[in-house]
């Protein structure tokens, strides 16, 4: 660290050459990113253009001779590439160059296999797992749609949408949907439209384009962010064909925008007349239960004991008197009433023996019908 203080500071050229040294030390190094702003002047022998990353909103300033930029075109807009390039201060002015040597455009089979190492190292964390995925709402109050800029993928969307429910309510947000700026601009849109309450589902759309157009909605800080969302995210970017990694984490993939529109809401016809049948499925059931509670009531009444309530008790009657007449017949006053009697001592013990009794005992003797005082005059034993 350089002494220095407000008595003694430290000249220019001495902290100039402090940085260049410390620059010096990064060497040379390869650099990847989307290359844009591409200035090329007449009969100017060095190119300027500047290279962003793919992810977020960051770039560098790069210069090279023209040969360099010629030796691999040509190259598509907003290519990605691989750049080799040393880092260069100039004392004189204070300013950093960022001198590119070598230029390699990555190739589409290099992209893919990135992809699929991506693809493979997700789904080992299990941001693909259907577990995971939130269930769309029956009926959103508010539709956040995140798409291009007057795109017809955002009128496909909202048209379908609208017709299927005429009253539904859209947050659009309108972004890059290609290029450098993509990640960046869909993951702010995504982040501002996740945090509102009243959002209840998000569609993330686009049209259909090239592999490399697609390619940030297979971007890594994208996809984390889709499945970390609070919010069910629907994936509709390009046609049945297409297929980002955004399509395996969303909550719900839509093959086209059009699709997509048709998925978030219900069909209000469709809805009226299902509640048609209901009404008229409702009503079918009460008028068979009313029906069937009438039959039923019907047969009950068409029971004997419904059209001569007393047969129940002159039934009973008649089994009670049968029963009445078995006791008397049995009870000892039936057996008095048949002609026997019952022989009482004076303390109204009944005689059984007559060998029990004395000549001249006080008896008293039962009949059916009053008691006759008698005395007895002698006994018969054993006489049956």
């Amino acid at each position: 660290m350089l002494e220095n203080s407000a008595d003694e500071p430290i000249p220019v050229r001495v902290i100039s050459e402090a940085i260049g040294e410390y620059i010096s030390k990064l060497g040379p190094v390869w650099i990847e990113g989307e290359l844009s702003e591409v200035t090329i002047r007449p009969g100017a022998p060095m190119v300027f253009m500047r290279l962003r990353d793919t992810s977020v909103d960051m770039s560098l300033s790069i210069m090279c001779h023209r040969s360099v930029l010629e030796a691999v075109q040509p190259l598509p807009q907003n290519a990605r590439v691989v750049m080799h390039s040393k880092v260069s201060w100039y004392q004189k002015n204070g300013s950093i160059s960022m001198s590119v040597k070598e230029i390699r455009q990555v190739g589409v089979g290099e992209l893919l296999a990135r992809l699929e190492q991506l693809k493979s190292q997700l789904a080992l964390e299990g941001l693909f797992e259907t577990s995971r995925k939130k269930p769309l709402p029956f009926l959103p109050r508010v539709v956040g749609l995140i798409c291009g800029r007057n795109s017809d993928a955002e009128k496909d969307v909202v048209e379908n949408a609208k017709r299927r429910w005429p009253s539904v309510e859209f947050a659009i947000r309108e972004v890059a949907v290609q290029g450098a700026a993509a990640v960046v601009e869909v993951s702010t849109a995504l982040k501002e439209l996740d945090a509102n309450p009243d959002v209840d589902v998000i569609i993330i759309t686009r049209g259909g384009g090239s592999f490399e157009d697609l390619l940030p909605f297979s971007d890594e800080s994208l996809i984390r962010l889709v499945a970390d969302a609070s919010t069910p995210i629907v994936s509709a970017i390009g046609h049945e064909k297409d297929a980002p990694l955004l399509d395996l984490v969303a909550d719900w993939r839509a093959s086209t925008p059009t699709d997509a529109g048709k998925k978030v809401v219900p069909d209000v016809e469709e809805e009226l007349r299902k509640i048609i049948q209901l009404q008229e499925r409702g009503a079918r059931t009460l008028t068979h239960f009313i029906e069937r509670e009438i039959s039923h009531l019907k047969q009950i009444l068409s029971r004997p004991i419904f059209r001569d309530p007393t047969v129940l008790v002159s039934v009973r009657q008649e089994d009670i008197d049968s029963h009445t007449a078995q006791l008397r017949t049995l009870s000892p006053q039936g057996t008095l009433d048949r002609g026997y009697a019952v022989v009482l001592k004076a303390d109204q013990s009944i005689v059984r023996d007559a060998t029990t009794v004395s000549i001249g005992e006080k008896l008293a003797i039962r009949v059916a019908k009053g008691v006759v005082a008698a005395t007895a005059d002698g006994a018969q034993p054993g006489a049956q």
